[in-house]
């Protein structure tokens, strides 16, 4: 009896090539469970040149069927050929695993991987996400370097991300004229028209630079000027106008009591704070003056608004009841106690008791009666 060949291996017939491209097919059309099986068989063919294909792709299927250690197991032996192509995306696969179960100490490492692999397809990403774990870590210059190496990528989608980020960093340190060149970098990444959105929140941040460098450079000209009657002025008014556009009111407020408190530049810089009186008449005259200016020097004008009109209704419904009850020839003091009540109203303010004292001064000198006492209305 003559003797049969040995069989051949089993996988001498495996075309890799052919077997990852059928595997793909079945992953596409639902089949991931034989996709899972054709990437294996070219796993198990060795190393052949279709390994970390094979390696990414069953990484993905398996992470799609749930198995997250076996795609993870399968990335990594994907990143270990080495490949300049399929090892950077192994590893963004990785990263994304433990991204998504809230693994940073375990994405970082993964990230650092695909910026020491160099594809520049991915690095963007990369760049973008380790500069967000740095910044977390309180190292900004760490994150400072990957969100610039993010934007200078020229990426449209995370370059911009990167710049608010980086900009957003440098403002709140200080250094409005850096944030406003890495938002400038950002800006011309991205298609006005196609990303109106991505465009405009960059150009706000934009603005909001230059709004920043603006108070420093009136801050410094406030402090240089020596009380110069012109420079000194204006910078007061101009810094104290544009701190509360940053929220920091406090500052403005402080800004305007420095300069009323200078008696070398108190009167122009009291004109300035009144540039919106539209009024003519000297302020003296009038009770409410002093508080309206301190309204306007506090911020808090719309406030003090509220409460006036607040007041003239309450006074109005209080007399607009009384004369609308009361029928003409009716006992008077119904009436009288409708007055009494609204001209209490104002004492309920912290502007009343200069209402009350302005009002019975013009009495006393209108009509020569004796003043009223301490307290009235209210005693």
């Amino acid at each position: 009896m003559s003797e049969s060949a040995d069989p051949a291996p089993p996988e001498a017939d495996v075309d890799p090539a052919r077997l990852c491209e059928e595997a793909r097919s079945l992953a596409e059309n639902g089949e991931g469970g034989r996709a899972a099986e054709l990437f294996r068989r070219v796993l198990e063919a060795g190393d052949t040149p279709e390994r970390a294909r094979a390696a990414l792709g069953l990484a993905v299927v398996l992470d799609d069927a749930g198995d997250v250690e076996g795609a993870r197991e399968a990335d990594r032996a994907a990143i270990a050929t080495g490949d300049p192509e399929y090892g950077p995306r192994a590893a963004y696969h990785l990263a994304l695993t433990h991204e998504r179960a809230g693994e940073h100490d375990r994405a970082e490492p993964a990230w650092r991987t695909v910026v020491e692999f160099g594809n520049p397809a991915y690095l963007p990403p990369a760049h973008l996400a380790l500069a967000r774990f740095a910044d977390d870590a309180g190292d900004f210059d760490t994150a400072r370097e990957h969100w610039e190496s993010a934007i200078g990528t020229g990426d449209a989608e995370y370059g911009p991300l990167a710049a608010h980020d980086l900009a957003q960093r440098l403002l709140e340190r200080g250094e409005p004229a850096r944030a406003q060149r890495a938002l400038t970098a950002g800006l011309r990444l991205i298609d006005r028209d196609t990303a109106p959105y991505a465009y405009g929140r960059l150009a706000v941040a934009l603005g909001i630079a230059y709004l920043d460098q603006a108070i420093g450079a009136f801050g410094a000209a406030l402090d240089a000027s020596g009380g110069d009657p012109e420079a000194s002025p204006l910078a007061t008014e101009l810094l104290a106008r544009t701190l509360p556009l940053r929220g920091r009111g406090a500052e403005a407020r402080e800004v305007w009591r420095r300069g009323l408190a200078d008696p070398g530049v108190a009167g122009q810089v009291r004109a300035r704070l009144r540039r919106d009186f539209g009024d003519d008449a000297d302020p003296g005259d009038l009770w409410w003056e002093p508080v309206v200016e301190q309204a306007v020097s506090d911020g808090t004008l719309p406030a003090l608004t509220g409460e006036a009109f607040g007041a003239l209704d309450h006074m109005y419904a209080l007399l607009a009841v009384r004369h609308a009850e009361d029928p003409p020839g009716t006992d008077a003091s119904g009436a009288r106690e409708a007055v009494g009540g609204a001209v209490r109203v104002p004492s309920d303010y912290a502007w009343g008791p200069l209402l009350h004292e302005s009002f019975a001064e013009r009495l006393r000198l209108a009509t020569g009666a004796p003043a009223l006492p301490p307290g009235w209305p209210d005693a």
